[in-house]
């Protein structure tokens, strides 16, 4: 058995960083362009999937090139690791966006366009004399797909952040391939947790940063998240107690 203070200055350091990992995954979805099942019939603007599948798959693919890092250069600082988890879920999620815009383009035959801003403010595009009538948007125009690759940065610092930490804390505890396989299954556990909780504030879809929902919800489910992944940090800290 293992003696633990949640007291102790590092056990609150583990703990807080646990927290502020699952606060930058919930923040990430809100970035990532969600269509779900309107966007799969180019009714609206975002990938065809909801919100939980999408911090999922950003995340986790974001957390195996952060777990590669982690392995495989010892020692390595945890920007590098960081930054292998950011770059992989980016990856993942720009390559999703452009086989849906391949898609909605040359399959489809609509244009992209986006029903909250009257032009793309990175491009200065007109958005609303390329609307399909009946639709909210079509498409994944570039300010989403910009927005969509920033939410994928932000899923995969957090979710290689909590595996950094978990590994560090069990590595002391248990074997290298168990400790790696603990810390890897908690973090997902962490990803799906604070994929669901935007999924209430979201409420369906949602474009990106430049979505006034953004702006409405995010507050509310970042310190929600906040939350939720301190108590998940307790956890995670607490169950060393029986190893």
């Amino acid at each position: 058995m293992v003696d633990i203070s949640l007291l102790d200055p590092t056990t609150l350091t583990n703990i807080l960083l646990i927290a502020i990992s699952g606060t930058l995954i919930c923040i990430g979805v809100h970035f990532v362009p969600v269509g779900g099942a309107p966007a799969a019939m180019a009714q609206a603007t975002g990938i065809g999937t909801g919100t939980v599948e999408l911090a999922a798959g950003s995340g986790l693919v974001g957390l195996i090139t952060g777990a590669y890092m982690y392995s495989n250069a010892p020692g390595a600082p945890i920007a590098l690791v960081l930054t292998a988890g950011a770059m992989g879920s980016m990856i993942m999620i720009a390559s999703t966006m452009l086989a849906g815009n391949l898609v909605y383009a040359y399959g489809v035959g609509v244009p992209f366009a986006s029903a909250q801003i009257k032009k793309d403010p990175i491009t200065g595009e007109r958005q609303d004399t390329y609307m399909s009538k009946g639709t909210q948007g079509q498409g994944l125009p570039t300010i989403c797909y910009v927005s969509g690759i920033i939410g994928a940065a932000l899923g995969g610092i957090g979710g290689s952040l909590i595996y950094y930490v978990l590994v560090g804390i069990y590595g002391q505890l248990l074997s290298t391939t168990s400790a790696v396989a603990v810390a890897g299954v908690f973090t997902i556990g962490v990803f799906y947790v604070n994929a669901v909780v935007p999924s209430y504030g979201v409420g369906g879809t949602i474009e990106g940063f430049h979505d006034p929902k953004f702006r409405r919800v995010l507050p509310k489910d970042a310190l929600t998240s906040f939350f939720v992944s301190l108590v998940l940090g307790i956890v995670a800290i607490l169950i060393t107690a029986g190893m």
